[in-house]
């Protein structure tokens, strides 16, 4: 599939996903968002991609922010369909992916890419990164989700103070507050995502996908995670993975998962 905004490459069970805007430091507009949707719904299929890395072209910037042009004269109607769909498209798909998705937060993660990024399975930061949602500065709120999964990051009280400050964060302060896993420097960002990577692809895909849909049941409202995860273990037992692993394990070789 071709792009106009995006690149989408793919090399030894890693699908990176680059956002190509550089003229305008990656904003998201609509025509991005789709097309990131399309791009990670394509490598989710993929049965040979086994993690996904997101990042931003160039080195000032992962995404910052979205491109405000689009709708600065939106009415509240609009605003809210704006909310919706962003989160429904993009967002929360990417949340809740079978693949795991790891954000190479590059320069600036601001207002709609620090969003993007946090709807990542988790963060690696370039030494470089700036972070935070300055949406209060321009008479609004954030609005893809930043208001809920900053609180689960960071915790209540300095989600409240990034908000209503409209202040960025370095990396040092991202690290300490948990936003992000780890921060290295820019030439080692990509290739230290694809050293994760390759941990987690020693392991069950099948596995892996069942614990991110425990994991997130634990922050969706009305969920029993405990339920949730008693049930993925559950479903782990029918899988030629468990299988393989278990016998591998007694057997006292490699595993060689099948991915089934």
């Amino acid at each position: 599939m071709s792009y106009n905004n995006i690149i989408s490459e793919y090399s030894n069970g890693i699908t990176t996903i680059t956002i190509n805007r550089p003229s305008k430091l990656n904003a998201l507009n609509k025509e991005t968002i789709q097309e990131l949707h399309d791009a990670f719904d394509e490598a989710n299929a993929d049965s040979d991609t086994k993690v996904i890395i997101i990042t931003g072209s160039g080195e000032k910037a992962f995404v910052a922010g979205a491109d405000i042009s689009e709708f600065a004269d939106f009415s509240v109607e609009e605003g809210g369909k704006l909310a919706a769909q962003g989160q429904d498209l993009l967002f929360n798909f990417v949340e809740n992916l079978s693949t795991p998705v790891i954000a190479a937060v590059n320069g600036f993660a601001l207002g709609g890419g620090l969003e993007l990024a946090m709807a990542c399975h988790f963060r690696v930061a370039s030494t470089n990164a700036k972070m935070g949602l300055p949406e209060t500065s321009l008479g609004v709120i954030p609005g893809y989700g930043g208001t809920q999964r900053l609180p689960q990051l960071v915790g209540k009280g300095r989600a409240m103070e990034m908000v209503m400050t409209a202040g960025m964060i370095d990396t040092t302060q991202a690290l300490h507050y948990g936003l992000v896993n780890h921060v290295v420097e820019l030439d080692e960002l990509i290739p230290f995502c694809e050293k994760i990577a390759s941990k987690i692809m020693r392991n069950s895909s099948v596995a892996i996908a069942e614990a991110i849909r425990a994991i997130n049941a634990n922050y969706e409202d009305g969920v029993n995670g405990y339920d949730v995860e008693i049930e993925a273990f559950g479903n782990c037992f029918g899988t030629e993975d468990f299988t393989e692993g278990t016998t591998a394990f007694l057997e006292k070789r490699k595993a060689d998962f099948p991915g089934r």
